[in-house]
């Protein structure tokens, strides 16, 4: 790795430390996903970038379950409509599920954002998945393992499989976990009540 690419992964992750959050920041990132080959559980080590932990999912479907697809994300709209923090294990920031057609084929492309790393995602939503006994979308994607709620392993295996890295990050408030935005924006409103009280 050449010396800029390692002194602007020190910078990073001294940045992520300090919790630098008070100037926007980009990361370029190695085609690799990392800076330096760090060994998880699982795989790699994807570094934290100013938009926290987060992967990229491409994969076909499998023939004829694109309106399956896009029924469940009405699922997900409806459980969280009902349960609020029925996903709260995961520390999302943002999830976006995209389908598109390439060479006649349907890819389902998963975008998450978050604030655990990589491998501890992907077991907790084994975990939540297993535990609710809901199934997940990705069972309608070529190659998913079909045992995958027993089988935490090859659930893993199909994800890092078919992660494909960023290799640009941006934050414009970099660093910043959900919980402390959350905590942020309820300081905020208690502060403008207070206001209105004082009017």
């Amino acid at each position: 790795m050449a010396n800029t690419d390692r002194d602007a992964a020190a910078q990073a992750r001294a940045a992520a430390k300090a919790g630098d959050w008070t100037q926007p920041r980009a990361m370029a990132i190695p085609k690799e996903g990392y800076f330096e080959l760090e060994k998880g559980r699982y795989g790699p080590l994807f570094p934290k970038t100013p938009a926290n932990y987060g992967f990229t999912i491409i994969a076909k479907i499998k023939p004829g379950r694109e309106e399956t697809i896009r029924g469940y994300a009405k699922t997900i709209e409806t459980a969280i409509a009902g349960a609020p923090d029925a996903l709260a294990v995961l520390k999302l920031h943002y999830l976006r599920w995209v389908l598109f057609d390439l060479e006649g084929n349907t890819y389902f492309m998963y975008q998450g954002i978050f604030d655990t790393d990589f491998d501890k995602y992907t077991e907790d939503a084994v975990m939540l998945f297993t535990s609710l006994g809901i199934n997940t979308v990705f069972e309608n994607l070529d190659g998913f393992p079909e045992d995958w709620k027993t089988n935490s392993a090859a659930f893993i295996k199909f994800v890092r499989d078919h992660q494909r890295p960023s290799f640009l990050e941006y934050g414009e408030y970099p660093f910043v976990s959900a919980e402390e935005i959350k905590k942020a924006l309820e300081i905020k409103q208690s502060f403008s009540e207070i206001l209105d009280k004082m009017q």
